[in-house]
């Protein structure tokens, strides 16, 4: 289980955010508004999520395709479709349904899927510089025996980003995890810790640059530590059309039993 002290860490990060932001809002343009919006509303190709949450009776569809070099010469992986619906609220809050993932892997078990992954965030505000929000993700207990989840997971994120000039925008997402494995591995229960970092690049017209750094405590009930990296880009080919590509990398540990992939996909923006 998440411990309390985090979760009162978090509650209390939250109210301080809402007040300090709260006395900008109306005088400031909103970061995730604008021609632009959706390079700053998707979730895809990071694995750290956007502070904006969906503004209120518009949706995004989020979908991608993965090609992974797997460890140990275990050799390849495929993952698709990587399907996310995300649903505006009223009072700037989030809905997020993250659909099953198809994998199919050169070793066996050679296919199945992943689990199913709700999500509700928050975002709490903004000021010139600074833009936050809190979400809460839960893990059903479903997709196949080899990739799926045997029990009920939980996280708790935090997320800040900070707009260092015209061009350049620093994310950073804090997240507490309790998990378990898939049924074929165990189905062990674990808790991490995980830090996210992303510095974005805005400053060419339609395009957007990332560079990611993230990892967990733990990788899994009896293993230590994982960091990966990954870089690409977003286009936005349409105001509600955006297209990406990335690459990843292992950096340290086990965290998705990856070397390194390629991935690409997009975002469609329903208002």
């Amino acid at each position: 289980m998440l411990s309390r002290k985090i979760v009162k860490l978090y509650l209390a990060i939250i109210v301080l955010y809402s007040v300090s932001f709260t006395a900008f809002a109306d005088t400031i343009p909103n970061p995730c508004a604008g021609p632009s919006a959706l390079l700053n509303l998707v979730d895809r190709p990071t694995v750290g999520d956007s502070a904006c949450a969906i503004p209120f009776k518009e949706a995004v569809l989020e979908a991608g395709y993965q090609y992974q070099w797997l460890t140990h010469s275990a050799g390849y992986e495929q993952n698709f479709p990587e399907a996310e619906l995300r649903i505006g609220l009223p009072a700037n809050n989030e809905l997020s349904i993250l659909l099953p993932n198809s994998i199919h892997q050169s070793k066996t078990s050679h296919s199945g899927s992943t689990a199913t992954v709700l999500g509700l965030k928050h975002e709490i505000g903004y000021n010139r510089n600074w833009l936050g929000a809190a979400e809460i993700v839960i893990t059903l207990p479903d997709g196949s025996s080899t990739f799926g989840s045997k029990g009920t997971g939980a996280a708790l994120n935090g997320i800040v980003s900070y707009t260092i000039n015209s061009a350049f925008n620093l994310t950073f997402m804090f997240g507490a995890t309790t998990q378990t494995e898939s049924s074929d591995n165990g189905g062990q229960r674990f808790n991490s810790l995980n830090p996210d970092l992303i510095l974005t690049y805005s400053g060419i017209d339609k395009w957007q640059l990332f560079a990611e750094v993230y990892g967990q405590s733990k990788t899994g009930p009896h293993e230590n530590s994982g960091f990966n990296a990954d870089a690409g880009f977003l286009y936005l080919i349409k105001p509600n059309i955006e297209f990406d590509m990335e690459v990843g990398q292992r950096l340290s540990g086990n965290l998705n039993g990856f070397n390194h992939y390629i991935g690409t996909g997009f975002g469609i923006l329903f208002s």
